[in-house]
């Protein structure tokens, strides 16, 4: 008998190590998430600057795992292709169709080479062209596509260099070409690394605080700074649409690039060393210039040094000017904010911000324009005189936007709103923009410049209503014009009309797919525009519903909740549950109680999120509100988890009172923080019976100095930090886990390690765990082969430790 134990413990052994030891071949799941994957995708949509011309893009099914393993660089905290010169896998579409607004039109763009891959997409001011980037093995090509014809060609044989941040060209204000930032022909062969070490590599602190968030991809030695030089140097042109091009200023590697309003200056913020180890390139020193048409320096405007002693709390910022910009409604007028406080919140002064403005030709004074009290948030500029500015502090979330004279510094400014941001139900929207006459953007007013037309989500107690509004500058009130009505989603996503009697709208239901529609807003006709299908028809039928539910402290939740097709509660009980979620801080309980969804949202259905359950027989519980609240001088994370376990309470309850989830069966998952929060439930309670989590990060002592939210450092709230580590807490996890994470993830905080040394502690531990590490993928997932295993995965976990959980676990009923 002895012997025949042995046996079956070493047979039982071997096949547990068969299954939990790492696998080198990629899964697929079912043929039905197989299908949800490769779902038809509807195009892209973009509008001409004179809304004539609508612009179809095509979108491609995910990319295949090889092409995710293109060569790649890592430099001061960008990814690049060295071969092309551009972004490391990059998203892109593969064709264009124009389609004519009025009479409905249909052309496809001709010219292109089989199977495009295009990026950078940008319409000319008047809308008589489409520039584009044409991504090829070895090199951007720059191309045009002309409306008129339908038909595209390459502008320019060199290289377009797109290694920075931001789009590497810009049209001019004419539009009859674009100023374009290219590879140099001259720049040599790549620099190579030594094979024998000329020294150490050494960093130093001489006594002042250096605090950094824990950024990755960041320089590493000499090399890699040659190796940022060589690639990150561009040389700027200025390239005719019939493809002649004239060379500006000397090569050097380019932050930005913006033509003034009367196309007669450009502005150019350069990066220059020394370089960094510790934080990336934004943070480099800069060198902002004013400089004419053909590259000679006009106004040196400033030199800000290496930016590695900002704090890491919220509103803080760095010394000198910043912001620095073109007043849009004038013809060459610079825009600035420098910190009064220099730039540190825990400063006690008066005014946080000051604005500045610098009229061509640059040589008088600056001209002050308003101090603000809290942190500068943005400005808009009309052709009506004046300007709104607005500012932000982020401990209270409160908001304010200021009306200026721009041309009479001294007059009295005029404050037109005061209100907290987490208060959605108040929220009066954003202002629409129009093009001035120098084709930049402006506030699109009426009734001779004293109203703004404003748009917004339109939060309300029954659910999100988009709306159009009429601002009254002068009372403060506002008048609505428009309002999203059920059983419909509807928002606008252009004006056709400046008067805001005729737009463009995004139309859908629960069982409607999305598609775009010009409405007049006098009459209410409507006229649908695009006829995109659903996406995923097989599964058209699932139940959707935006529940409202309250946790034990009397807080308001919210989620969306899905249940399969054809599924009748009399027959089919109460279902197994997967529950999807994203934790969120706030000031007060009102404000994490106020709904942010709409119950007439299209039932969309997703690879992404937890759609892939009901596939299984699953009630999904999507976006289950788990709002962390923190009210007067208490922070949210002082109670995080206590938080978290009331929530997830309260929405199985809500579940068990409408009988169709079985709380005894339940799962709970989420991406990121989402990660973070699952396996915080899984270590603080016995509320679920497994847990994803995808791309998270479990130990805080690694982000020392402040992650999501939380404004302390780990010394100053050590207690915090350890008590909100699932890591510390491993020996709590006594339900099955599940960690999936991209092998090359470069989000601040979430290192692939973070879950590598989590499963490392739950299984050294006794815990039942798997980590599945992606190979290329980072913090999302992109390639087919990724995302069909990451379902595989997910599924299965769900379908041996949840839907058969009597069987595998026993029923606690």
């Amino acid at each position: 008998m002895r012997l025949r134990i042995s046996i079956l413990s070493v047979l039982l052994t071997f096949f547990f190590i068969s299954w939990a030891v790492a696998q080198d071949t990629y899964q697929e799941p079912s043929q039905d998430l197989i299908d949800l994957v490769d779902g038809a995708h509807s195009p892209s949509v973009s509008f001409s600057p004179d809304r004539q011309t609508l612009l179809l893009q095509e979108v491609p099914a995910l990319p295949s795992i090889a092409e995710m393993a293109q060569p790649e660089l890592r430099l001061a905290g960008i990814r690049i292709n060295p071969n092309t010169n551009g972004p490391s896998r990059p998203g892109y579409v593969t064709g264009f169709t124009l389609r004519d607004m009025e009479s409905g039109e249909d052309r496809e763009v001709t010219g292109l080479p089989a199977n495009p891959v295009i990026t950078n997409v940008s319409w000319s001011p008047d809308g008589s062209h489409i520039a584009f980037l044409l991504n090829t093995e070895n090199s951007l090509e720059l191309w045009i596509s002309e409306v008129s014809t339908a038909s595209a060609r390459k502008l320019a044989d060199s290289g377009v260099n797109n290694t920075y941040y931001g789009s590497p060209y810009s049209w001019t204000r004419e539009g009859d070409g674009l100023i374009v930032q290219m590879v140099p022909a001259d720049r040599g062969d790549v620099p190579e690394r030594s094979m024998i070490p000329t020294g150490p590599v050494i960093q130093e602190s001489l006594g002042e605080a250096r605090p950094a968030r824990t950024y990755q991809d960041l320089l590493q030695d000499s090399h890699d700074e040659d190796l940022f030089d060589y690639y990150f140097t561009s040389q700027l042109f200025e390239v005719s649409l019939n493809g002649d091009k004239k060379s500006i200023g000397e090569p050097t590697i380019y932050r930005s690039v913006s033509l003034s309003p009367d196309g007669n200056y450009i502005l150019v913020n350069k990066t220059e060393p020394p370089y960094s180890y510790r934080v990336p390139a934004f943070r480099f020193p800069q060198n902002i210039q004013v400089w004419d048409r053909d590259g000679v320096l006009v106004h040196q405007f400033a030199e800000l040094p290496l930016a590695d002693r900002v704090p890491i709390t919220f509103s803080a910022t760095t010394e000198g000017p910043r912001s620095v910009s073109w007043r849009n409604d004038t013809p060459a007028t610079l825009s600035w904010v420098e910190a009064l406080d220099g730039g540190d919140p825990s400063v006690e002064v008066d005014y946080r911000d000051r604005v500045f403005t610098l009229e061509a030709p640059f040589t008088d004074d600056p001209v002050q324009h308003i101090d603000l009290e809290y942190r500068y948030s943005g400005l808009q500029w009309s052709e009506e005189g004046f300007a709104l500015v607005s500012e932000f502090w982020r401990e209270d979330r409160h908001l304010r936007a200021w009306k200026i004279d721009p041309d009479n510094p001294g007059a009295e400014v005029e404050l037109i709103m005061d209100r907290s941001t987490e208060d959605r139900y108040n929220d009066p929207g954003s202002p629409e923009m129009r093009r001035s006459q120098y084709g930049t953007w402006v506030l699109n007013t009426v009734n001779d410049g004293n109203s703004l037309l404003m748009t917004g989500i339109g939060a309300t107690p029954e659910g999100n209503r988009p709306f159009l509004s009429r601002f009254n500058l002068e009372t403060g009130e506002s008048e609505e014009l428009w309002r999203s009505e059920a059983p419909y989603y509807e928002r606008i996503v252009t004006l056709l009309e400046e008067d805001g009697s005729k737009v463009i709208t995004r139309r859908e239901s629960v069982d409607m797919q999305p598609n775009f529609f010009v409405r007049d807003i006098e009459s209410g006709e409507l006229e649908q525009i695009t006829f995109f299908e659903h996406p995923t028809p097989q599964l058209k039928d699932v139940h959707k519903e935006f529940i409202q539910y309250e946790r034990e402290d009397g807080v308001q939740l919210s989620a969306t909740l899905y249940l399969p097709p054809e599924y009748e509660q009399e027959r089919d009980g109460k279902l197994p549950v997967l529950v999807w979620a994203y934790p969120r801080e706030f000031r007060s309980a009102d404000a994490a109680g106020q709904l942010a969804d709409s119950p007439y949202r299209f039932a969309g259905m997703s690879y992404w999120g937890p759609h892939f359950a009901l596939t299984m027989g699953f009630a999904v519980v999507e976006n289950a509100t788990m709002p962390i609240v923190g009210e007067g001088d208490e922070n949210p994370n002082d109670t995080f988890v206590e938080q978290l376990i009331l929530s997830a309470d309260a929405v199985l309850d809500e579940l068990e009172r409408r009988n169709v989830g079985d709380r005894n069966r339940a799962a709970i998952g989420g991406h990121s923080y989402g990660a973070f929060m699952t396996a915080n439930l899984l270590a603080h309670s016995r509320i679920f019976r497994a847990g994803i989590a995808r791309s998270g990060a479990f130990n805080r002592t690694l982000t020392p100095f402040g992650f999501q939210a939380e404004p302390r450092n780990f010394w100053d709230a050590s207690e915090i930090y350890l008590s909100m580590s699932p890591f510390m807490h491993a020996d709590g996890i006594d339900d099955p886990i599940l960690f999936i994470h991209g092998a090359e993830d470069n989000n601040s905080g979430t290192f692939p390690m973070q879950s590598e040394r989590m499963y490392a502690a739950v299984a050294g531990l006794g815990g039942i765990t798997r980590l599945v590490m992606l190979p290329e993928e980072s913090h999302g997932y992109r390639s087919r082969e990724s995302v069909l295993h990451m379902l595989y995965e997910q599924s299965e976990w769900l379908e041996q430790y949840v839907k058969n959980a009597e069987v595998v676990a026993g029923s606690e009923e």
